[in-house]
Formats: C-alpha cells, sequence, structure tokens
C-alpha cells in the first residue's frame, strides 16, 4: 500500500458522510508453465516488472511467491482498475521470465518445496520455527480498511471476529495440494495454521491489553516481531487500517473486488455498531475455531457454523445473512449493486475451490487446473 495512506484513510464524502478507504494486498504463485509445480523464480520476475510498478510488487517469503499491493481508495472502480492493471503487468512479467503467474492458496502439483527469500528475518524466522514452512507457497490476500484510531480499531476487531468464517469459505481457493485433493476446500488455511501465532482474534479488553498481548506472545518466542502477529484481523502495524488476512488469494479480481467491498462494509458496520454503543459479541474462542476450521474444510460450497447459537447451516444461507446486515453500508458507499452482480457470479461459477475441482473432474489433470488459474489471474 502506497505511503500517502495515512492522509487518505477517511475521506469526508458529499454532505459530510465519512467513507472508508480500502486496499487490497494479493500474493502470487509462480509455477512452471508444463509441469504445474511451483519455481523459485521471484528474481527473476522482478527483473521483468516495469520500474513505475515497482513500489507496489513485493518479494514474499518464499522465492516461488510474490506480491501486489493496490493504492487506497474510496471507489471500488479504482480497486478493480488498480488490481486488473497488476495482475495483468505481474503476469506478463511472468511470462517473459518463463514461469506462470498464479492466483491460487497453494501449489496443488507436487514438487521440492523452494526456498525462502534470503532476507535476515526470513533467515531468523527459520533458525527459530525451522520446518513449519507451508508447502510450495501460502498465497493469501490481505484487506485494509481506513480507522480513525487504534482504540476505535481494537473495538472494531471486537465487531467483525463472528463474521470472518463466512468471508473464509468465500475465498477458499485451495483444495489441491502435492497432486491429490486434501478434502479440503482451502488447504492454505490448514498449512498456515503450523505457525504458533495464527489464530482468531482474541477479544481484546482495550487498545492496551491488545498491546500487551503482543509484548508477551514476543517474549514467549512464538513470535520474532509485531509483523508475525498472524491473527484473522488485526490493526495494520504500518498503517492507520483494519487489515483482514483470512483468505486466500482470490483466484479472479471480481472475487477480490466482492471481498474488498464487504470487508469494507463490515468494517463500516462495526464503527457504526461502536459509536451506537452496541456491545460486540463474545464469541467462545473454541466455537470460532470450530467455524474457521468448518469453513477451510467445506468452503462455500457446504455447511458453515453458526456463530449465534452453533448449528450448522448451507455457507450461502449465512453469506446472504452476512449481505443483509451490510446492505446498509454497502449502499452508502455506492458499492450495492456491484455487490449484488458479483455474487450472482459466484453463485453461478462457485468458489474458487469448487472451479478447480470442476475443471480436475472433467480433465483428471493438475495441468489443465493449473493452466485455467492462470486463465482467472490474468482475466
Amino acid at each position: 500500500m502506497s505511503g500517502s495512506v495515512a492522509e487518505r484513510e477517511r475521506s469526508a464524502a458529499p454532505g459530510g458522510t465519512d467513507l472508508l478507504t480500502v486496499g487490497v494486498e494479493e500474493e502470487f504463485l509462480l509455477a512452471d508453465p508444463h509441469t504445474g509445480a511451483a519455481v523459485p523464480a521471484v528474481d527473476l520476475v522482478m527483473d521483468q516488472v516495469p520500474a513505475e510498478l515497482r513500489g507496489q510488487v513485493e518479494r514474499e517469503f518464499q522465492t516461488s511467491q510474490i506480491e501486489i499491493g493496490s493504492p487506497p481508495g474510496l471507489d471500488l472502480s479504482s480497486i478493480r482498475h488498480s488490481l486488473s492493471m497488476l495482475r495483468t503487468e505481474l503476469a506478463d512479467a511472468a511470462e517473459r521470465a518463463g514461469v506462470r503467474l498464479l492466483a491460487i492458496g497453494t501449489g496443488p502439483v507436487d514438487g521440492p518445496v523452494p526456498p525462502v527469500v534470503d532476507k535476515p528475518r526470513f533467515d531468523r524466522m527459520i533458525e527459530r520455527f525451522r520446518l513449519l514452512v507451508p508447502g510450495p507457497g501460502n498465497n493469501g490476500m490481505h484487506v485494509h480498511v481506513g480507522i480513525p484510531d487504534p482504540g476505535t480499531g481494537v473495538q472494531v476487531l471486537n465487531q467483525v471476529r463472528p463474521w470472518l468464517p463466512i468471508l473464509h469459505a468465500v475465498t477458499a481457493n485451495s483444495p489441491f495440494s502435492r497432486g491429490e485433493d486434501t478434502g479440503y476446500a482451502s488447504w492454505r488455511s490448514v498449512e498456515w495454521e503450523r505457525w504458533p501465532s495464527v489464530a482468531p482474534t482474541p477479544f481484546l479488553e482495550s487498545h492496551e491489553h491488545y498491546e500487551r498481548l503482543i509484548r508477551q506472545l514476543i517474549a514467549s518466542g512464538v513470535m520474532l516481531d509485531e509483523g508475525m502477529l498472524y491473527w484473522y484481523a488485526r490493526l495494520s502495524a504500518k498503517y492507520p487500517t483494519v487489515e483482514i488476512r483470512i483468505g486466500d488469494v482470490c483466484p479472479s479480481v471480481d472475487d477480490a473486488v466482492l471481498v474488498a467491498a464487504l470487508v469494507r462494509a463490515l468494517v463500516a458496520t462495526a464503527l457504526t455498531d461502536v459509536a451506537a454503543g452496541r456491545p460486540a459479541v463474545n464469541t467462545d474462542h473454541h466455537l470460532l475455531v470450530a467455524a474457521h476450521w468448518r469453513a477451510a474444510h467445506d468452503g462455500l460450497e457446504g455447511e458453515g457454523v453458526d456463530l449465534t447459537d452453533g448449528e450448522l447451516r448451507p455457507a450461502w444461507e449465512l453469506l446472504d445473512r452476512l449481505v443483509d446486515r451490510l446492505r446498509p453500508e454497502l449502499e452508502r458507499h455506492g458499492d450495492l449493486d456491484r455487490v449484488t452482480d458479483l455474487l450472482a457470479g459466484l453463485r453461478r461459477h462457485g468458489s474458487g475451490a469448487a472451479r478447480q475441482r470442476s475443471v480436475f473432474a472433467r480433465t483428471g489433470r493438475l495441468v489443465d487446473v493449473v493452466a485455467d488459474v492462470a486463465r482467472q489471474t490474468r482475466g
């Protein structure tokens, strides 16, 4: 995200109504165009990225990964334009380097695990955590939404935590790993949870409580620094934002724009509840863990945990309920019509995991799955 985020996180709309900025970070896999296996090609691809875009393209943890970040904006159209442009340019750069760019949660094809990028911090992580490194690239999507101050941000974290499992299901995009169907819609989530600081966000008493937990977790050894706070929602260490980081990277720009719109409306709804003095529901931690596991397992095509009563419901029913809750803020931000259209497309085509399985059911070849993901990535 750009260095001018601080000045742009909240902007007055006509009539004095505050609208929230949103920005998106996406991580991608670099794959062999013939076998689909992950390849350690990030340096080759970075060399091919146009100079004017290099501030928005970064190396990630493994040499088979690369990341983009859209500038924050108020208008979904600008977010869509940025993501489309960055994906297209990066896909072109990858092809010039002899590889494919894949918007996929983790590598579906078996092969050697690429090494970690040579950085002192990453070296310390490997020294501390050893074999916790996930498979051939673990690729997520992070959505940043502007907040007025950290104290309010902590209250927002409490408000949004019961709704994150259904967004987890929406983004499921990694059913295959090491050459076979894992039985999960988001295998990335399972691999990611090897790290000891990955967890649903706890219910927080205050910003001081949040900061105290960070200090204690670092002292315990499960984190090297605040950047390793891998809660599903957190305050950004760099920007005045809430960062929602639960999802697999989305297969297409349309999917990413939908998730960005839902996340912004969720944060905006939380801010409204905070301002009105409505207390957040302190959902039981273990039930929340169960809801996230179910989301990773079933994705959008199965069932999810209804956190109001602990019962199972069709995931689409829970998503429809979330959209109903967010409708006033979707409308206020001018996103309702776009979200309605994108949801209709998602209902037709299915989640990323469902699309991958559909291709494999037709052809029985993971290389065809990889080719279809590459097509969606470019858009």
